[in-house]
């Protein structure tokens, strides 16, 4: 087994105690043999990818933390469209990328964001209008429960906002590889937010719409920069409540919203913090609320614990629920620690 080890630096908000073991996988084949045997000696095991989306406790992770680091990537035609089959442990930003450049629409509003491909299908990671949920065709898992390699298509997967068949059973799978059909096209498909839309108009050239997202990701801090303290989170940290229209009704008449098929109400997460009194660079000790972006809490300086960072979480929770009656829920996985 690998040397007890400190996890803070294989997260982008720098925080985290030690893992009892840790191994990488640098093949799909290692990490299903590493998960298995560690099912079967009933270790606890934690999938670490690109540390983004991740707030791991001060005490660390009393058992076997296992790198995804597999690479690879193929392409193949299918009538107007690319099938692109990724490897679990591939960066997300050079694959979409490498799609724009290739010409291969549906994943250019989604640049920018940190992590592994292994990870987006779990949270159903989306930007600007898109999410994987569009494009993913197929997502290869290890079943810890049947202990079977299988290929579970798109509509098997329970994809929702910022939720998946995965991400409610998480634990049980571990995601291996990721299967995209996007269209061969130089232009995007219908741009629908409107700060984007702003910016290139409704449809736009591939690499102008990820130049426009890289740019608007940055205003926010939500690109990876070590001269940037505000980047140094786990992204957004609470997901935009969906609730009822009875509910969104008595936010007031300025509250933004964005009305829902079945009828719910979508309200801005960041509308309701900094309308309960938590404005940008709100700051809690060593930890604060981005100076970009209300939704993002930051370790800026590195000094930080998760404790200070749950506590700012909890006050921000507590403060939205006491003013409008909104429960916020972490966007996060939490790791040994919980709101």
């Amino acid at each position: 087994m690998g040397d007890l080890r400190l996890l803070a630096p294989y997260t982008t908000l720098g925080l985290g105690g030690p893992a009892r073991a840790y191994e990488e996988a640098t093949t799909a084949e290692e990490l299903v043999s590493l998960v298995a045997e560690a099912d079967r000696r009933g270790e606890p095991t934690l999938i670490l990818g690109g540390g983004s989306n991740l707030v791991v406790s001060d005490e660390g992770f009393d058992g076997l933390v296992v790198k995804v680091a597999t690479r690879g990537v193929t392409v193949s035609r299918d009538g107007g469209q690319v099938v692109v089959e990724a490897e679990a442990g591939e960066d997300w930003d050079p694959l979409v990328a490498r799609a724009v450049a290739e010409g291969w629409s549906g994943l250019e509003c989604m640049s920018g964001i940190p992590g592994l491909v292994g990870s987006t299908p779990i949270q159903n990671v989306g930007a600007y209008g898109q999410e994987v949920a569009h494009t993913v065709r197929c997502v290869r898992v290890f079943d810890r429960r049947t202990r079977e390699v299988a290929d579970v298509e798109a509509r098997r997967c329970g994809f929702s906002y910022r939720d998946s068949a995965f991400k409610r059973d998480l634990g049980r799978y571990v995601v291996l590889g990721v299967t995209f059909a996007l269209d061969v096209s130089e232009t995007s498909g219908p741009l629908t937010y409107q700060e984007l839309v702003n910016r290139v108009g409704e449809r736009a050239a591939l690499a102008e719409v990820r130049e426009a997202v890289l740019g608007l990701r940055r205003g926010k801090g939500m690109v990876l920069d070590p001269a940037d303290p505000d980047s140094r989170s786990a992204g957004s940290f609470f997901t935009n409540p969906i609730v009822s229209a009875e509910q969104a009704a008595t936010l007031g008449d300025g509250s933004p919203r964005f009305d829902m098929p079945d009828g719910s109400v979508k309200v801005p997460a960041a509308w309701l913090i900094e309308q309960a009194g938590f404005p940008k660079g709100y700051t809690r000790g060593p930890v604060r609320i981005s100076t970009k972006h209300t939704l993002a809490l930051t370790n800026p300086h590195g000094r930080g614990t998760t404790a200070d960072l749950i506590a700012l979480a909890r006050e921000v929770r507590d403060g939205v629920l006491a003013k409008f009656g909104v429960t916020l829920v972490n966007e996060p996985v939490m790791v040994g620690c919980a709101l």
